[in-house]
């Protein structure tokens, strides 16, 4: 007998889960415990995934450096229009956790049926958009030697589109009801099963052809479909997904349903790329300063960007737990919750920056020995140091505001942070005044700081209405018992 949402049985009940509001009066010391047990199996998520990303380019390396360009370039621009479907889909995260919260199980499964077809729809649109880009490689000054090589990684990678937005929907529905170590799971398999395509395909083991870049990418988009088969696997066995009914039925498209979530999701997805983006055109300006400069920033961005992998993961737990705590219609706890995880996401960061204050000097002897490569990153993980505390500030007032289903606002203070700001100080300081690489890195810090100060001015602000702001919740018809 199927349990209905008003009294489900007792080992399917969402206050049996992990993450569980603690009991009244909650101390500092429980709500960061909670906040851990979330975030623990997301850090090792990214962690993992960004694993890949360092796999694909050293066993690219080995190829030469006509497959490393190839790899490199085509893998920005996959990641770019990924990121995009990404943050669209991220919405099912808020939306979940606001259904978990007023205890409507029934709605996370109807949410996830919407969200197929927003899946299919954005995996289509990265499949165009990919193709798009490949078109114009050689128009954007890309050496004519690797477009063919880049192409051929595009055009093969593009094919795991549907299967990792497919994923994605399934993935933020985990994190929304606070499962997430299935997400950890599928990572780290992801991971181990990557490496082991990238060694058949690119380089011809098992009887397979030696395919080079394009073998780098067989195996990627190979990866993306095993990660999907998994989590549908544990989502439709599990006991702790039963309540949901994902797959009780198959919910025709409904358009005012696609637009709520594109309505959450679409400023959610802008306020990433623009992030991104400022930290990719930092890239190409160094570009334009000399090789060693080039070697130099990025030692230093990758310490970062692992560096940055924990507070990202806090941030995502601090959606999940601001949102339950504000589908149970409980604003104080909601509050607490998002300083919580600010606090937590800044702390990081600060221990972070003391890290590289203390350590750059042995940190950039783990990644080059180069006397030239070695001053550059030096000098630039000083400036990275000064932003870690802007950088964990914003991050997890962004995930706090995401549990308030708060994204529009944001999104327009991120893009004045961004590209208003930290964009047009780097270019002016550091290539218009020639003043060089760390003042391109001054601007990134003014940008972030910018989006720090914003971003809690507008939690402060949300925070003290007694509903939260955004779009409402999916109203969509209850699966039959």
């Amino acid at each position: 007998m199927t349990p209905s949402p008003q009294r489900p049985a007792p080992d399917t009940m969402p206050t049996a889960s992990p993450v569980s509001p603690p009991v009244r009066g909650p101390s500092r010391l429980i709500e960061l415990g909670q906040l851990a047990r979330l975030a623990a199996p997301l850090i090792v998520n990214n962690l993992a995934l960004a694993g890949m990303g360092f796999a694909d380019t050293v066993m690219a390396g080995r190829l030469g450096a006509r497959d490393l360009a190839a790899v490199a370039v085509g893998n920005s621009i996959w990641m770019v229009t990924l990121l995009m479907a990404m943050g669209v889909l991220m919405a099912l995260s808020p939306m979940t956790a606001h259904a978990w919260g007023g205890r409507r199980p029934r709605d996370v499964g109807a949410h996830w049926r919407q969200a197929v077809w927003l899946a299919l729809l954005l995996a289509a649109s990265v499949l165009v958009i990919v193709r798009m880009a490949g078109a114009q490689l050689e128009r954007i000054g890309i050496d004519p030697l690797i477009v063919p090589v880049t192409l051929d990684y595009l055009y093969m990678i593009a094919w795991g589109a549907p299967a990792v937005c497919l994923y994605l929907s399934l993935r933020f529905v985990s994190e929304g009801i606070g499962r997430t170590w299935p997400i950890m799971v599928v990572a780290l398999v992801a991971l181990a099963t990557n490496v082991f395509g990238n060694w058949v395909f690119m380089f011809g083991n098992l009887g397979a052809p030696a395919m080079g870049a394009k073998g780098c990418a067989l195996s990627t988009a190979l990866t993306m479909g095993i990660m999907l088969l998994m989590m549908l696997f544990i989502t439709a066995r599990h006991r702790h997904f039963r309540l949901y009914r994902l797959f009780d039925r198959l919910d025709l498209p409904q358009p005012r349903a696609l637009l709520a979530m594109l309505g959450l999701g679409v400023p959610i997805s802008a306020a990433v790329v623009a992030e991104a983006g400022l930290f990719s055109v930092t890239a190409l300006m160094m570009g334009t300063l000399g090789a060693s400069v080039v070697a130099g920033h990025q030692v230093a961005m990758n310490y970062a960007t692992t560096m940055f992998m924990v507070p990202l993961a806090l941030s995502s737990a601090t959606t999940i737990r601001v949102g339950q705590a504000l589908g149970s219609r409980r604003t104080a706890q909601a509050r607490f919750r998002a300083t919580t995880g600010i606090a937590a996401c800044t702390a990081f960061m600060a221990l972070s920056a003391i890290i590289m204050l203390v350590f750059r000097e042995y940190v950039v002897r783990l990644y080059t020995t180069d006397p030239a490569v070695s001053q550059v990153a030096i000098s630039l993980l000083l400036m990275a140091a000064l932003f870690q505390v802007a950088d964990g500030l914003q991050v997890g007032a962004a995930g706090a505001l995401r549990g308030y289903r708060d994204t529009r606002v944001p999104m327009a203070l991120c893009l004045v942070a961004y590209w208003l700001v930290g964009f047009p100080l780097a270019w002016w300081l550091g290539l218009r005044l020639a003043l060089g690489a760390q003042f391109v890195w001054i601007g990134v810090l003014a940008g972030l700081s910018t989006a720090a100060v914003l971003l809690i001015w507008r939690l402060s602000r949300v925070a003290r209405t007694p509903v939260a702001p955004g779009p409402v919740a999916l109203q969509v018809p209850a699966a039959p018992p």
